[in-house]
């Protein structure tokens, strides 16, 4: 079975007044273009892995139509948290409005781990944040950043951890799914990869940051081979994360996205 992943999606099927559209030709009618990419790549028993900014909504039950186009979608969806998506709650409330609504797809990948056993890996999921140190490269929201970001640090030792005891039964190698880039540009967080390496991630995949379309899809900081699948940058085209239908094309982590504009 393959495994996709793919950030940072801003569904605005349940707030149509929130539409990325506004910010340019890359945003254009791009639910529709996902929709057509994924109903393309994805089968019944892949998965896509989406770590965070699903939706605008604002809470769960604004975003049940956002949830719902996820659903129609083939395929097992496993959803990170951005620091956009104000609907989250905790874990057990939000499975039970999946099983309320018969979102039987939707997942939660967050503080936590998942062994993908058929294709030989591990994902550990967390939101991540910037520290203060790096404020200046994003958008001040006036919060609290240092403590957010140490919180972070601790959620991602969980995620961790949780890897970890996988890996002790599969010997399967870890790959991270963030919302915030521990790389990007001339932007460093070393105490997040300072985590990274002490539990030997092989991959740390990420999205966040928007209309950036002149840096590669992989880079390499030491030992890690990190992959930036923010939706507008890979063109609304879930990325394949292991995909042995498409042979070589999955193991060529250089291999860029189609965009427009």
């Amino acid at each position: 079975m393959a495994v996709y992943v793919i950030s940072d999606l801003h569904l605005s099927k349940s707030v149509p007044g929130k539409s990325m559209e506004t910010f340019g030709q890359n945003w254009q009618d791009y639910q529709e273009r996902l929709e057509k990419a994924w109903m393309r790549l994805v089968g019944p028993g892949d998965t896509v892995i989406i770590p965070g900014d699903l939706s605008w909504a604002l809470n769960l039950d604004e975003a049940l139509e956002d949830f719902r186009f996820l659903d129609r979608l083939p395929g097992r969806k496993l959803i990170g948290k951005g620091n956009h998506d104000f609907f989250w709650t905790s874990l057990t409330k939000m499975n039970r409005f999946f099983s309320e609504n018969g979102l039987e797809s939707l997942q939660i990948l967050y503080n936590g781990a998942k062994a993908f056993e058929e294709e030989g890996f591990i994902a550990c999921g967390t939101r991540g944040w910037f520290s203060e140190g790096v404020r200046h490269t994003a958008v001040n929201t006036g919060a609290d950043d240092e403590k957010i970001f140490r919180r972070e640090l601790i959620r991602l030792r969980m995620s961790l951890d949780e890897a970890r005891r996988l890996q002790d039964g599969t010997g399967f190698p870890i790959y991270a799914f963030l919302h915030f880039p521990p790389v990007f540009r001339d932007m460093t967080q070393p105490e997040v990869l300072t985590l990274l390496e002490e539990y030997g991630v092989k991959r740390c995949y990420y999205g966040h940051m928007h209309g950036v379309y002149d840096v590669p899809l992989h880079t390499r900081s030491g030992n890690l081979d990190l992959f930036f699948v923010a939706a507008d940058y890979l063109g609304f085209i879930p990325y394949p994360v292991s995909c042995p239908e498409q042979g070589k094309k999955s193991e060529n982590p250089d291999m860029e996205p189609e965009r427009s504009g």
